[in-house]
């Protein structure tokens, strides 16, 4: 039995992408240990909800991840990417862990929502905004860790996580840190989040040229990590796990709700500096979207009030189903923190977020990367206009997204568990909720 156990996230990784085994060999080689199977990811299929299920074996009716943002009723405003692990209302998985076993220890390399977490080892970006740039900074456990990994192999780049020049980069360094947190600390459990297999996806689309370079580039990383396990005398002791939180599908149109809910006379702009933003307060209703699915908020609890949205939303090319509250309990996101309304884009199309209908008038926000104050998630942000040296108003340039629920979407995120002797599971799939159980059961306290 082992003593360690090593989860590796590799966003966007499909058993499809293990078929041709002279192009991943090293992620073969560790499915060859173990076994390999396809995850039913909860809806939405996005990475805080992935997460927070991962982490905690719940669904986002329990732990309250109802996407990658957050609308907060009582102050009118829209947060994105928020890292507090309070967030996730939930027991973690580490916690459990240690309650089995008090010598159990944790590392938590980059995973959502896990600032201020209760393990014992603690690495994710924490840029600190300045009135005009920020400090690239990453918040670590313990204190200065995260100044130990900056001097080895220098510091986090932001630009290699997000926006145009977000790539392998990325998962290098994390690859690395990993290593160095196996090294110096030895947990029980590590999570490690390794991302860039999601950017050219979303840039180019789930069957690109560039992304097969990227699948290569990550099947080298994990060579490399393997490696590095054996190196520290750790691969006797150590299961690995690889999985993803979600399959990329390839889109062709992007559906701007916001827009069509203000051209209904339901969503409603205030002009500040000649620039048009979202007034949540005085909009009869607006969509919080993210990737191919959306929460639409409605001022208004009356039935009729709800009926007027849904009908409008029902109209809009590109949408193929609107949730009430009592459709969303069966996708199990029926939490105080949905929308009353939750929309589903089409296969081929995903959500934007644009409410003006004047690019002039687009906030300044739009054009820059910048994934606190927008009220979305904004892809777009991946590709850079070199006439304008900023983020173009250009949704169609998008190729890939993910998000809509399992019954819509036969794709499926990957599990691999590469540990001698463990029987694969009879099911032709397991649910996402499995796995802090599974990886229970390699340390023996399942």
């Amino acid at each position: 039995m082992p003593k360690h156990v090593l989860v590796l996230d590799l966003v966007c990784l499909t058993l499809d992408h293990l078929k041709d085994r002279a192009a991943t060999p090293n992620l073969n080689a560790l499915a060859d240990q173990g076994y390999a199977i396809p995850l039913r990811p909860p809806f939405p299929a996005v990475t805080c909800t992935a997460h927070a299920t991962l982490t905690t074996g719940t669904t986002p009716r329990e732990h309250g991840v109802v996407c990658n943002g957050m609308f907060e009723r009582d102050r009118f405003a829209i947060r994105f990417w928020d890292q507090p692990t309070s967030m996730v209302k939930q027991p973690k998985l580490w916690e459990t862990l240690r309650e089995r076993d008090p010598s159990a220890t944790s590392a938590l390399l980059f995973f959502q929502n896990t600032m201020f977490a209760t393990a014992d080892v603690v690495v994710t970006p924490a840029p600190i905004h300045l009135d005009e740039g920020l400090v690239p900074w990453c918040y670590s456990k313990p204190v200065g860790f995260y100044e130990q990994l900056a001097e080895q192999h220098g510091g986090f780049q932001l630009p290699w996580y997000w926006g145009p020049l977000a790539g392998s980069k990325s998962s290098e360094w994390i690859a690395k840190a990993a290593l160095d947190t196996l090294e110096e600390h030895c947990p029980t459990l590590t999570f490690a989040y390794l991302p860039h297999l999601d950017y050219n996806t979303q840039r180019f689309g789930a069957g690109s040229d560039q992304f097969k370079a990227d699948l290569a580039t990550m099947d080298r990383i994990i060579g490399e990590i393997v490696a590095g396990v054996d190196r520290l005398g750790l691969g006797d002791d150590t299961a690995i796990v690889v999985l993803s939180e979600y399959a990329m599908t390839d889109v062709s149109r992007p559906v701007l709700l916001n827009r069509e809910l203000r051209k209904a006379g339901l969503l409603a702009v205030r002009e500040i500096g000649g620039r048009e933003y979202l007034d949540a307060e005085l909009s009869l209703a607006f969509a919080m979207v993210d990737h191919q699915m959306a929460h639409i908020f409605v001022n208004g609890s009356e039935p009729d009030e709800i009926t007027r949205v849904r009908n409008v939303l029902r109209a809009i090319d590109g949408v193929e189903k609107v949730l009430d509250r009592s459709e969303q309990a069966a996708y199990e996101i029926d939490h105080p923190s949905s929308g009353d309304l939750v929309a589903i884009a089409e296969s081929d199309a995903w959500f934007a977020y644009y409410w003006w209908l004047d690019d002039a008038l687009a906030p300044p926000y739009a054009h820059e990367i910048d994934i606190h104050r927008k009220p979305a998630y904004d892809p777009v942000e991946l590709f850079f206009d070199p006439a304008t040296k900023s983020i173009p108003l250009r949704p169609e340039l998008v190729r890939g997204s993910h998000g809509r629920p399992p019954d819509l979407d036969p794709r499926r995120p990957a599990l691999i568990v590469a540990q001698p002797g463990a029987a694969r599971p009879a099911a032709d799939e397991l649910d996402m909720r499995e796995v802090p159980g599974i990886i229970l059961e390699l340390l023996g306290h399942g």
